[in-house]
C-alpha cells in the first residue's frame, strides 16, 4: 500500500538553496525557496505559482484508519502512503498551476469555504487565490493529496548573527535535539530542513520562527518527544514553520502560559497516536491561521495526571483556536479530553475553522476525570464529510490487515459530549459539562451524521447546551430529530435556536 511515486532526490546541480524566483528580483508578489540538495521531493506534481516553479516536498501520511492502543509499536509502512506539500509567500493574488503525472477524473480543492474552482486542461489544474491560506488538492479522493501552504509575507525575521538566535539558513541540518533556554529564538529559514526534536522546559520568552521545515522523522517512536514540546513555559511564540513526521504528539504544551501558535503547518503525521497540537493544563493559548493533518486527534485540550511531575492542579483556561484547517485521519478533529484531570477546562473558543476530513468525531468533549468543563464555544465551524468514509478500527494483532468497504454506510459523528470513566482516566471522581454553545455550524455531507450527549449520574451532568443555526447542506436543523441528535440521561436544557426552515 505504500506509495513510492513521490520519491525523487534533488541533485545539487539542479537546484541551489535559498530564495529563488521573480519574487526576489522584480517585486512580484510571490516568494519561493529552493529545496536543499538531497531532500526528498514528490514526483507526482509540478507546481508553479505566478509561473514560478515551487518545489513539492514529500511526506508520509496514513493510508487507512488503523490504530494501536498506546504504547503500541512502530507503525508498519504498508498502512501508509506518500503525499506532497509545498509552500510559498504571497502578498497579492496569485495563479496556481499544477501539472500531474497521475490520471484522474475529478479534482477538489479544500476547504470548500474558500470556494476555489479549479479548471482542468489535460493533466494541468489551474486556479486563483486572492489571499494566503492552507489548502489541499485532491484527485479522485484523499489518497496522494497535495497540501498547499500560501503564507503571508514574513515580517521581522532575525539575522543570523543576532544574539540569542539559533539560526538555520537554507540547507539540510542535523543538530541533534534542541533545548531552548529562556529568551532564545530558534529560526528556520525558508529552504532549510532541520532534522531535530525541539524542547523547552521552565523557559520564558522562547520563540520558534521561520518558513522552513522541522522534521522529527529520524527519531524512533517515542524517542524524540515530538516536533516541539513545551513544559512549564511562558510567553512562547511559534510562527510560520512546517512540522513534519513527529515520533509522538507533534506540538505539545504541558503546564504552560501565554502561548501563541500562528501560521504553523503540521504534515506527515502517520505513526500510531500521532496527535497534532495538544494543550495540557495550560492557560492563555492562541492557535490561529494554521493547518493540522494529524493521524490521531488534531487539536486536543487535556488535563493530564501521569504521576511524574505533571501539572494536573493547573486548569485549562482561555484557549482560542481560530482560522485553522483540520484533517484527521483517525481520531477527533477538535477535542476536549479524553483526559480531564484538572480543576476546570473553561473559556475555550473554537472559531472559523474548517474540518475538511475527520474519522471518529468532528467536535468532541469527553470528560473522563474530575474537571468542570464549562463555557465552551464552537462558532463558524465548517465540516466536510466524504460520500464514502472508511471505518476507524483498532488493530488486534500485527498480522491483521485493514479491510476497506467501498460501499460502506459509515459516517463520523458530529457533536459528542460524554461523561464517564475511560481507559485514560486517572481521577477517582468525574466532572460535569455545562454552558456549551454550537453557533453557525455547517455540514456538507450526503448523510446526516449522528450526534449524542450523555451525562453520568445525577451529580455528573451535562447542562445548558445551545445549538444555534446548525445546517446540513444549507438546510437548518431546528430540533434534535433534524440534527440526528440523541439526548441521553442526565442531560438538561438542550436548546435549538436561530434557524428557520
Amino acid at each position: 500500500m505504500a506509495s513510492t511515486s513521490c520519491l525523487v532526490r534533488v541533485a545539487a546541480a539542479f537546484v541551489l538553496c535559498g530564495l529563488v524566483g521573480r519574487g526576489a528580483q522584480d517585486g512580484a508578489p510571490v516568494t519561493t525557496w529552493a529545496a536543499p540538495p538531497g531532500e526528498t521531493l514528490c514526483a507526482d506534481y509540478v507546481l508553479r505559482v505566478n509561473d514560478q516553479r515551487v518545489p513539492v516536498y514529500s511526506c508520509r501520511v496514513s493510508a487507512v484508519p488503523f490504530n494501536q492502543v498506546w504504547p503500541g509499536y512502530q507503525r508498519p509502512l504498508d498502512q501508509t502512503e506518500l503525499a506532497g506539500f509545498a509552500h510559498w509567500g504571497m502578498s497579492g493574488p496569485v495563479t496556481v498551476q499544477i501539472t500531474t503525472k497521475r490520471s484522474f477524473t475529478n479534482v477538489v480543492v479544500r476547504p470548500g469555504s474558500r470556494e476555489v474552482r479549479p479548471t482542468v486542461s489535460r493533466q494541468t489544474i489551474t486556479f486563483s487565490l486572492t489571499k494566503p491560506g492552507r489548502f489541499t488538492v485532491e484527485l479522485d479522493g484523499p489518497h496522494g493529496a497535495l497540501h498547499l501552504f500560501a503564507d503571508p509575507p514574513e515580517k521581522d525575521a532575525p539575522k543570523s548573527d543576532t544574539a540569542g538566535v539559533r539560526y538555520f539558513g537554507p540547507g539540510v541540518h542535523r543538530p541533534g535535539r534542541i533545548q531552548l533556554q529562556s529568551g532564545e529564538t530558534l529560526y528556520v529559514a525558508g529552504g532549510a530542513v532541520v532534522y531535530t526534536a525541539v524542547e523547552a522546559r521552565g523557559a520564558s520568552g522562547v520563540r520558534v520562527l521561520g518558513r522552513g521545515i522541522l522534521d522529527t522523522s529520524e527519531y524512533e517512536r517515542d524517542k524524540g518527544g515530538g516536533g516541539i514540546r513545551l513544559t512549564d513555559c511562558s510567553e512562547v511564540k511559534i510562527e510560520g514553520v512546517i512540522l513534519r513526521d513527529p515520533d509522538v504528539w507533534c506540538l505539545s504544551a504541558f503546564g504552560c502560559r501565554d502561548v501563541e501558535i500562528a501560521n504553523v503547518k503540521l504534515v506527515g503525521l502517520w505513526r500510531y497516536n500521532a496527535d497534532g497540537i495538544d494543550i495540557c493544563n495550560s492557560q492563555n493559548v492562541v492557535i490561529r491561521d494554521s493547518f493540522v493533518r494529524a493521524f490521531d486527534d488534531a487539536i486536543v485540550l487535556k488535563g493530564l495526571n501521569w504521576g511524574r511531575g505533571d501539572f494536573h492542579e493547573r486548569p485549562v483556561r482561555n484557549v482560542r483556536v481560530e482560522d485553522t484547517v483540520l484533517w484527521c485521519d483517525w481520531g477527533r478533529a477538535l477535542e476536549i479530553g479524553a483526559e480531564t484531570s484538572a480543576p476546570e477546562i473553561a473559556e475555550v473558543r473554537f472559531r472559523d475553522c474548517d474540518i475538511i476530513r475527520t474519522t471518529h468525531i468532528a467536535m468532541d468533549i469527553q470528560c473522563g476525570d474530575r474537571a468542570l468543563v464549562h463555557d465552551i464555544r464552537y462558532e463558524n465551524i465548517r465540516v466536510e464529510i466524504d460520500d464514502v468514509c472508511p471505518v476507524p478500527r483498532m488493530q488486534g494483532s500485527r498480522e491483521e490487515r485493514y479491510r476497506e468497504d467501498p460501499a460502506g454506510a459509515y459516517v463520523p459523528n458530529l457533536l459528542v459530549i460524554v461523561i464517564g470513566k475511560n481507559p485514560y482516566s486517572k481521577d477517582a471522581e468525574r466532572g460535569k459539562v455545562r454552558d456549551v454553545v454550537y453557533a453557525n455550524v455547517s455540514v456538507a455531507s450526503q448523510r446526516v451524521p449522528r450526534s449524542f450527549f450523555n451525562g453520568l449520574d445525577g451529580e455528573h451532568t451535562v447542562e445548558n447546551i445551545l445549538i444555534d443555526n446548525l445546517r446540513f447542506n444549507g438546510e437548518p436543523a431546528v430540533s434534535a430529530t433534524d440534527a440526528n441528535l440523541s439526548v441521553g440521561r442526565h442531560v438538561s436544557n438542550v436548546q435549538f435556536r436561530g434557524s428557520e426552515k
